[in-house]
């Protein structure tokens, strides 16, 4: 069977998250059920990471088997036909080995967290980002940020619903910038690393307000990290200001599509 890898950006505030559920709407089977539309047996989809209930993407990768050696493109038009009216949309689609794998072959992947902070209620960006009515200090989360690079034990990050083996991951990256909108301050918190921990984004981003707050003093991020320890955790961000921006694979699926 043909393998194609699907580039998928969507909305994921009516969603229950990713993977599909038994009573409520998933992002999953809502990709699943427009497939089924070209192919009424089409085996179950595997994608990079299986985001949470509210969280968006705007470059997940799933990889799905079709019985038809379908033209890429024409595969992508026809599932975002097949998806309307959910807030999905197939961004590009590519044939990819029998052995490419969107979780299992992924190298790194990429998040961005946004959130505002602004004394008005969100309007246009209600469902996108987390709104806090304060300034927060970005030095400050800059300086602690920096304390989570590297490999580490992230226990005090991580769901107590988290079904990873081991709690030690690498972090590569974490950069956070602020730019001033009408009315207030956007900060953007970008991470990157091979994979995460359940909820580990969010309890990051959560920690680092509470110190660009001023209500956490700078070095509470390290003393969090080395405390291994749940308890430790700032509040977890919500899933409203988080999206998957970005997978990567080697060789990449997606190079010769514009």
């Amino acid at each position: 069977m043909p393998r194609y890898a699907l580039k998928i950006e969507y909305d994921g505030a009516p969603f229950a998250g990713w993977q599909r559920q038994k009573t409520a709407p998933s992002v999953q089977a809502t990709v699943e059920a427009a497939l089924t539309r070209l192919e009424p047996d089409l085996p179950a989809i595997a994608a990079a990471g299986r985001t949470d209930a509210g969280v968006h993407a705007t470059a997940q990768v799933v990889h799905c088997d079709m019985a038809r050696d379908w033209d890429a493109f024409r595969l992508s038009e026809a599932l975002n036909y097949h998806l309307k009216p959910a807030p999905i949309a197939i961004l590009a689609a590519a044939k990819v080995d029998p052995g490419f794998h969107a979780r299992f072959s992924a190298l790194g992947r990429h998040y961005l967290y946004r959130l505002q902070s602004r004394r008005a209620p969100l309007t246009l960006d209600r469902g996108q980002v987390w709104r806090v009515n304060h300034r927060l200090d970005i030095a400050a989360m800059q300086t602690a940020a920096a304390d989570l690079i590297g490999r580490h034990d992230f226990t005090t990050f991580r769901s107590t619903h988290c079904q990873a083996r081991s709690p030690e991951k690498t972090l590569d990256r974490i950069d956070i910038s602020a730019t001033e909108i009408p009315h207030g301050t956007e900060y953007r918190f970008r991470l990157s690393a091979r994979s995460f921990l359940h909820n580990q984004v969010r309890s990051i981003v959560g920690t680092l307000e509470r110190i660009g707050a001023g209500n956490w003093p700078v070095e509470a991020m390290k003393s969090a990290l080395d405390a291994k320890d749940r308890t430790a955790c700032g509040p977890v961000a919500p899933p409203d200001g988080l999206y998957l921006i970005g997978v990567d694979y080697q060789p990449d699926p997606f190079a010769a599509i514009g």
